[in-house]
Order: structure tokens, then sequence, then C-alpha cells
């Protein structure tokens, strides 16, 4: 098991390709709205469609891999930064049996929102999301490991940290300069019943015909056009909000078991395997010495 480093560890070695397949996490509790994750050898890390609540930014720094974002599939390789706008379900893995090595930063939306909002993006209040979700700049690849090497390095002061972080996310967001897109589909508020009855009651045993009755849908209706605007099939979408309670759970230094059975999971064993599926990591290697 990799031990779950945190800003009073040395950094690991920086080289892309290396034998350790195990993932490393970074977080530090005097800077809650960011998270990293970074893995030397993903030649076996798999990943199954998921969604994050955060906004995540990667860089891809050995190898290549498929690049699933959306309903976009790419394939990319070292040099490639990814943005994974927050409930989009996207996938990344290895395109081959061979080295592949990325580092993931994970923001909170509401700190990168208002971000935007300091910057002048945007007329309203709320994230606005990056239309543009793959990037081959050099100066944001070699930027994003820049601050993977600050944030990760013990001797070096919060306020730096933060201040680095706030210069990064300010420069990506007037590289890529999103803008919302006028006109768009108007949203299907039933299926967003849907989704808000499941965010309440996600850690319970739920049955279809409540999500259906909620949201006033038939089971084939819901089943189809679930999929279609939220990327997962209702089910899915359940198991994908209790393993995003789950880290959060686990970051706090909670026990796996009790984690477990707060989520709504059967038992550990089935946390433990729908968190492999979902993060391509153990909860104990996500959890670390928290």
């Amino acid at each position: 098991m990799v031990q779950t480093f945190h800003s009073r560890y040395l950094p690991v070695p920086s080289s892309p390709i290396s034998c350790d397949a195990s993932p490393q996490f970074w977080r530090d509790a005097a800077l809650p709205f960011i998270e990293v994750r970074a893995i030397a050898d993903g030649r076996k890390v798999r990943y199954g469609r998921h969604a994050h609540s955060t906004f995540s930014i990667g860089a891809v720094t050995g190898g290549h891999s498929t690049y699933l974002n959306g309903n976009t599939l790419q394939h990319i390789g070292a040099g490639a930064v990814v943005v994974v706008n927050p409930e989009v379900v996207h996938a990344c893995n290895p395109a081959e049996v061979a080295p592949w090595a990325y580092r993931m930063f994970y923001l909170d939306v509401d700190w990168l929102a208002k971000l935007q909002q300091d910057l002048g993006f945007g007329e309203h209040h709320g994230f606005h999301a990056f239309e543009q979700t793959l990037s081959m700049r050099p100066e944001l690849f070699a930027g994003l490991n820049q601050l993977y090497a600050l944030l990760i390095d013990a001797r070096e002061d919060t306020l730096r940290k933060e201040s680095a972080i706030v210069a990064y996310f300010s420069t990506l967001q007037q590289v890529l300069n999103p803008a919302p897109v006028a006109g768009g589909r108007e949203p299907n508020h039933r299926l967003a019943r849907a989704a808000g009855f499941i965010d309440d009651n996600y850690t319970r045993t739920l049955r279809l015909e409540e999500i259906c009755a909620a949201a006033d849908l038939s089971p084939s209706y819901l089943i189809r056009a679930f999929r279609q605007q939220y990327g997962m099939t209702p089910h899915a979408y359940i198991v994908n909000r209790r393993i995003e309670f789950s880290r959060a759970q686990l970051r706090r230094g909670r026990a796996i078991a009790d984690v477990a059975a707060e989520a709504g999971f059967a038992d550990q064993a089935h946390l433990q395997r729908a968190f492999r599926q979902f993060v391509a990591a153990t909860p104990g290697q996500y959890r670390g010495n928290a």
C-alpha cells in the first residue's frame, strides 16, 4: 500500500517512467479546496465511467491513454492537459501495455466559480463550464507540473502554494476562456428531479419505482433519458454519489467499515470493489494517513 502523502512528506520523484503503480494523493488541511492524485506507472490502472462533483484537470506526463469526456473519446499522450467539468462522465485508461503517468488535480467548484467571478467571466453567479476539454499548450502543461512540484514540497509555505494555485487557474481561465453557450438545449426538469431525489437519498436502498415517482417518469423513459442526460444509468449515478461521499469521509480519516455502512454499501467488500472501479485505488490507499 502506498502511503498517502501530505505537505509534511518530501516530494515524490518527478520522473514520468517508473515501476511504481501505486497512486499517491496530496491534500493539505490549510488548502481544503484542492486535492492532487499522481501515478507514475498506470499501465494496470483501469477506471470505470464516473463523474466528480469537483472540477478536474490533469497532465499526462508519460505514455498514452484513451480519454473519454462526455461522448467524446480521444487518444492522448505526454504533454496533454485534460479538463473535466463537474458532473461530466469521464474515464482515462492506458492505451497499450506500456508505462502511463499522470497528475490529476481536483478543485472545489465554488472556489473556482469565485475565481471566475473575480476575473470578470460571466454575468451570473455560479461555475461556468469549460468548453475546451483538451489542450496541448506547453505553457499549461509546464505550469501544471510546476504547481504539482510546489504543492508537494514540504519546505514551501502555504501562502506561496495558495498564490501559485490562484495564479495558475487564473491563467487557465484566461487562456481557455470558456463562455456560456446561448440558446442551448432546454434542460429536462423531470430528469433533474430524479437526480435531485437520488442526491438526497443515495445512502439508503433505493428502488427504481421511487425515483420514477419522484420525477413522474416511466421506468423505460427514465433509464433511457437519464443516461443521455447524465452519461450514466440511475444505478451508476447512485454508486458514483456513494463514492463521492466515501472520498469525503475517508479524507477525514474515518474507518473504512464505518464509511461503507454510512455510504449505503452492503458491506466493506462492496465499497472496496466500487472504489477501485471509480477511483482506481483502494479506500486504504486513498485515505492513507489522513
